[in-house]
């Protein structure tokens, strides 16, 4: 990525400072921070899933490092809606300082109040909806509904003397959405005319052409696929998509069947919905699953997570047969989700394991079972065209999507040097109706493995990798120093190398004359002999065996 790390200048008193600490670049963590006379506003906090070169990794966070002297200093942060990427990273920073009010819809803060239950952290929120004006410090926000795959979407106008702000969160322009909640195209239109000085919009399909297809246009294709299935039927989506499991439930019903929720967040997130009433639940159709051994197969439809191919989720593990719900001849899996990028091995991986045990899998590649929830190129220019923004700075994607989407507004006319691609880290001043990249900081992943966050490093995975992928092996030997002598050893162990540990035999005398030959110099410090075994073994394994295993020496000085 262009761009090398340099501090922005002290802010202006009037200035405002816009830094997004995450989402820029990736399709996950998105956060971004806005600056105005010494106060800050945090808008979303979301997590990153690992990729396949992030072994043991649970999370990537955002990374906090700019602002965490400051967090006193922050006012509120704004949710703009319940998927992950926007609110996992909330109980990290929450465990930080407890006591900054969160502020988004009612089912986004009932999402992420269950989230941080878990942790033992009671929030302090603030509900609102679409046309309410709320003030935090220096911030006047206005709200915005805005259609997305999740229920009770929100964009935010953040006006402050240094101009007006759009943020779009993630979003889209279905015109026929289930829930009737259409993008206020309205407010974006009386905001342009008061004149928006910077919009910040939704990349994620910024590449794709046209417009993003109807999230109604599922429903009937959903019927279809489970009146053709003669067994069970497995739907995996992600388990915060209240729409999608809507159509299935309503499917399911239409064909005489009753419906199991799978996977912890999935039940917990959907309960959240209907006692809310964005999930209109038909009577009888829910069935636990505890309750569900006497229905026949051919009259269930489990709704799970695991659309992503993540290991421990509910469908890899029926893929590799260690779920109690069993696949097999006559049954049929439907991926009702999208690929996210990095993930395409581990969801062939899966969709080949289901196909093995005999079911039928239908993903979004042969049946139109997935729409996206973001808006496409069509959809942007619509945006631009109808904001007219002075200045245009893409977020939420990789890079690609966020040259894609600058492209789009350039088409409609904002002018070049008026659009900003910015990465995570970029700072961003807007002043006298003008932003500029004033900054680049430099920015981490921070990782959450197990109980430690932030202390894994790149370092550590990469020592992972070598494990999983050359092997391991440790060298032990005695010494004694003052007689320059080998005491005992050496003593070879490998783990993960194919060669049996005979093959060693013959580096072992040339480890022992290197280790005699530095006490004969001098060498008496341990560190300096264990080097010494390193090299020497090192160079053998990389020429003999054509590997570059993890090599672990120990000299004992006696």
């Amino acid at each position: 990525m262009p761009n090398h790390t340099y501090a922005p200048p002290k802010l202006k008193q009037g200035t405002l400072r816009i830094t997004p600490l995450g989402g820029l670049g990736e399709v996950g963590r998105n956060m971004t921070v806005y600056e105005i006379d010494g106060k800050l506003l945090v808008v979303d906090c979301g997590v990153l899933f690992p990729e396949e070169h992030q072994p043991g990794v649970d999370l990537i966070l955002p990374d906090i490092s700019q602002i965490e002297h400051r967090l006193g200093d922050i006012v509120a942060v704004v949710l703009t809606h319940g998927h992950e990427d926007h609110i996992g990273g909330v109980p990290y920073l929450l465990k930080r300082r407890e006591d900054i009010p969160l502020v988004g819809s009612k089912l986004t803060l009932a999402l992420v109040a269950a989230k941080l239950k878990e942790h033992r952290i009671k929030p302090v929120t603030q509900v609102v909806a679409e046309g309410d004006r709320v003030r935090f410090g220096p911030f006047d926000l206005e709200f915005i509904a805005v259609n997305h795959s999740i229920p009770d979407a929100l964009a935010v106008a953040i006006r402050t003397q240094a101009g007006l702000v759009i943020g779009t969160g993630d979003f889209k322009m279905d015109q026929l959405p289930l829930d009737g909640r259409i993008t206020d195209l309205r407010a974006f239109a009386r905001l342009g005319e008061e004149g928006v000085d910077l919009f910040m919009t939704d990349s994620t399909n910024a590449e794709v052409p046209g417009f993003t297809p109807l999230e109604k246009n599922i429903g009937p294709v959903l019927e279809q696929v489970i009146a053709k299935s003669r067994g069970k039927v497995v739907v995996a989506s992600f388990s915060s998509h209240v729409h999608r499991v809507q159509q299935v439930l309503d499917a399911a019903q239409k064909n005489g069947r009753r419906v199991v929720l799978l996977g912890r967040s999935m039940v917990r997130n959907m309960k959240i919905a209907a006692d809310l009433g964005y999930l209109d639940v038909p009577e009888g159709v829910l069935v636990d699953l505890k309750k569900s051994g006497d229905i026949p197969d051919h009259r269930i439809v489990y709704m799970s997570t695991g659309s992503q191919g993540e290991p421990m989720a509910v469908l890899s593990r029926m893929a590799n047969g260690e779920h109690q719900v069993e696949i097999g001849e006559d049954d049929t899996v439907i991926l009702a989700s999208s690929l996210i990028p990095g993930n395409e091995n581990s969801v062939f991986r899966v969709i080949n394991g289901l196909m093995k045990l005999g079911a039928n899998v239908v993903h979004k590649g042969n049946a139109k079972v997935h729409v996206s929830g973001h808006a496409a190129a069509g959809e942007l220019m619509y945006c631009y065209n109808i904001v007219r923004p002075k200045n245009v700075m893409p977020i939420h994607g990789e890079y690609r999507h966020l040259v894609a989407n600058a492209q789009v507004a350039i088409e409609t006319g904002v002018p070049q040097n008026r659009t900003i691609i910015g990465e995570n880290g970029t700072v961003v001043d807007l002043v006298d109706g003008v932003a500029r990249k004033v900054g680049q900081h430099d920015i981490d992943f921070i990782y959450v493995d197990g109980k430690s966050v932030g202390r894994v490093t790149d370092d550590d995975l990469r020592d992972r990798r070598t494990l999983a992928e050359e092997g391991f092996i440790s060298v032990i030997t005695v010494v004694e120093t003052s007689l320059g002598q080998i005491v005992s050893g050496p003593e070879i162990h490998a783990k993960g190398v194919a060669e049996d540990d005979k093959v060693f035999e013959t580096i072992k005398p040339k480890i022992a004359d290197a280790l005699e030959e530095a006490m004969r110099n001098g060498a008496t410090d341990q560190v300096a002999l264990q080097q010494v075994t390193r090299r020497t073994i090192g160079r053998w394994v990389g020429t003999k065996l054509r590997r570059k295993a993890m090599i672990v020496p120990v000299v004992v000085v006696v």
